[in-house]
């Protein structure tokens, strides 16, 4: 008789202890559980989707270089514009702080205006405006030091010099020696995406060698920035902003849609020149 109480007693406090255990756990777990779901609302939401599946935040696009006043002209340049007649130019041109008398292109070459330092310009269409110019030539300069001091290139040294036939993608380029192009090649983009070419030396694209852009890629958007001379060869087509620390030489014939900003002088050779949009 004393054995079965002895037995019922025991078993009577295994029940109570297993209650005990059962509840401590599930308040352990609750606790738990509320403290992840705090810690989770703290969270960014950004920070949530990236602890969960190890997503990276997407790294913003390339800033295009912000031309100014520079930006109103097809031709800029500080030391004269020559010209072999009869080119055709659509868009603003102007020469600072040389004197108007070294812009050699007539009026009827130039849809737009003919900006000048002096009355000495092309007569009689040529437009006084030294504060302007003087702005805007700033402006290039501007626009040359912010283009040329981008770092963390995206493609160094691409081709060795020689991009001749590849597809350039959008971001940031650079070459410390000499760019050559001898054969066509293609700009791939959106209508939003930035290209920026970075070139230590001289840029040469030979004669009827051709740019052609394609996925809606402007040339507004792209810019090439030059420590050396440009030269296109002729018949050639160019394409994109030149931010050109010397001279920009167009040979016989050679086109361009974008702007030529020369810290020297532009030279021009029956050819046509086109301000994009």
């Amino acid at each position: 008789m004393k054995l079965r109480n002895t037995l019922s007693t025991l078993a009577m406090l295994s029940v109570v202890f297993l209650s005990s255990c059962t509840n401590d756990t599930t308040e352990n777990s609750a606790s738990t559980i509320a403290a992840v779901a705090n810690s989770k609302s703290s969270s960014s939401p950004l920070s949530s989707v990236n602890e969960t599946y190890n997503v990276q935040p997407k790294v913003g696009s390339l800033n295009p270089v912000n031309l100014g006043i520079a930006g109103d002209f097809a031709i800029l340049s500080k030391t004269g514009i020559t010209d072999v007649y009869k080119s055709s130019i659509t868009g603003d041109i102007g020469s600072s702080p040389i004197t108007g008398a070294a812009i050699l292109v007539k009026c009827n070459e130039v849809v737009g205006t003919i900006y000048t330092v002096d009355a000495a310009g092309p007569l009689p269409c040529s437009v006084t405006n030294a504060t302007k110019l003087t702005v805007a030539i700033g402006d290039m300069q501007t626009a040359y030091t912010d283009a040329a001091g981008r770092t963390n290139p995206d493609f160094l040294n691409l081709g060795a010099g020689n991009i001749g036939g590849k597809t350039l993608t959008p971001g940031l380029y650079k070459w410390t020696t000499a760019l050559n192009i001898p054969t066509d090649i293609t700009i791939s983009g959106s209508s939003t995406d930035v290209f920026i070419f970075q070139v230590a030396g001289t840029l040469k694209l030979s004669s009827a060698v051709r740019m052609t852009l394609t996925g809606g890629a402007q040339a507004k958007n792209i810019f090439w920035v030059v420590s050396d001379a440009v030269t296109c060869g002729t018949t050639s087509h160019f394409e994109g902003n030149i931010l050109g620390m010397t001279g920009i030489n167009l040979q016989t014939e050679a086109t361009i849609n974008g702007r030529m900003m020369a810290q020297t002088a532009v030279t021009l050779q029956m050819n046509s020149v086109t301000k994009p949009q």
